[in-house]
């Protein structure tokens, strides 16, 4: 606790107020992707709502002792090269992504908050140093898994509600809805393991960039204080709740019960685990959206309100380039009141 204080007060004040708004997209990273974690779960009544924050919030806290910190390398160093970040860069990039993400909250679209950040970052630094300051390779796994996680979802999802269809074709619908009730429970956990130990990393990474840009840290390694503050944020973030994209991934793309919660929650958080531990921050909003589609089309393909999934599927398009934009005016407007 005392090398922490000594860490903090010798910061200069333009780094503290870099981690402060950090924590803060983190913090609405967490109540903007609580649907992620709960909304399966609130639409089949297996929890209320205030037990299912709990829930959720409980396991995205406890993925700090479970996972390393392989995402924050690639997110806060792998993107966008070191050399030409400055805090004025992180502070626009931060900015662009906690807007986007209020614009989608608003309109109840569920976004994916780490394609925010991505793109509010290489935005501001597109705006200081141009092309050349984005990390080619790093953009390339982000791309691919962009068009990869969702069908990833739907696939496991998919497959795995079919498997259930299967195996208790026999059973009838009362005692199924009844065991899955309890197993959703164990899939919403593992959800929500996967979803802090994902998306809390990305804010880890972007917290140790500033350190490191700042000269606060000589390298690239993560801080356990960081790690420790960046897992609290979401954590309560996800206590506040989303109920806007709760009521969209729940009920609008498709009907959901028990059996095809978990096996939503499932597919993703199988997907999810498999990202973080090759340390690529994948997009557990469009995971979960592809899993929640692959269980409706496992019934039948009508069952999936395609409107909706397509309105969707636009808002995912334009994450990128739109946050990407609100960073770069966010950097050119600090430039201009540095002026």
């Amino acid at each position: 606790m005392s090398e922490f204080i000594a860490t903090i007060s010798a910061m200069p004040v333009v780094l503290l107020v870099i981690i402060g708004v950090a924590l803060v997209f983190d913090y609405i990273n967490g109540f903007h992707d609580a649907a992620n974690s709960i909304a399966t779960v609130v639409t089949t009544r297996v929890l209320t709502p205030g037990q299912a924050v709990l829930w959720a919030a409980f396991f995205n806290f406890i993925a700090l002792v479970v996972f390393g910190t392989s995402v924050a390398k690639t997110v806060g160093s792998g993107m966008v090269d070191l050399s030409v970040v400055t805090s004025s860069v992180i502070l626009a990039g931060l900015l662009g992504a906690i807007v986007w993400n209020l614009i989608t909250w608003y309109f109840g679209l569920p976004t994916s908050s780490s394609h925010a950040l991505f793109g509010g970052y290489a935005g501001a630094a597109v705006a200081k140093a141009g092309f050349g300051s984005l990390v080619a390779a790093g953009w390339t796994k982000t791309l691919i898994l962009m068009v990869v996680a969702p069908l990833i979802g739907l696939t496991v999802g998919l497959l795995v509600m079919t498997a259930i269809f299967w195996i208790f074709r026999g059973t009838t619908p009362a005692r199924v809805d009844r065991w899955f009730r309890r197993m959703q429970l164990l899939s919403a956990a593992g959800f929500s393991l996967m979803h802090g130990g994902n998306d809390a990393q990305k804010t880890m990474g972007i917290i140790t960039a500033a350190l490191v840009t700042g000269h606060a840290i000589p390298k690239f390694q993560v801080p356990f204080w960081v790690e420790l503050l960046s897992y609290t944020a979401i954590g309560l973030g996800t206590l506040s709740g989303g109920w806007r994209i709760i009521k969209t991934m729940g009920s609008k793309i498709t009907r959901l019960q028990p059996v095809s919660g978990f096996a939503a929650e499932t597919g993703a958080a199988v997907a999810i685990f498999t990202a973080t531990k090759m340390g690529i921050g994948i997009s557990t909003t469009h995971t979960i959206t592809g899993a929640i589609v692959g269980v409706g089309a496992a019934r039948r393909l009508s069952a999936v309100r395609w409107g909706v999934a397509g309105r969707i599927l636009w808002a995912w398009v334009l994450t990128i380039p739109a946050s990407a934009a609100i960073g770069a005016a966010c950097y050119f407007a600090s430039r201009l009141f540095a002026r």
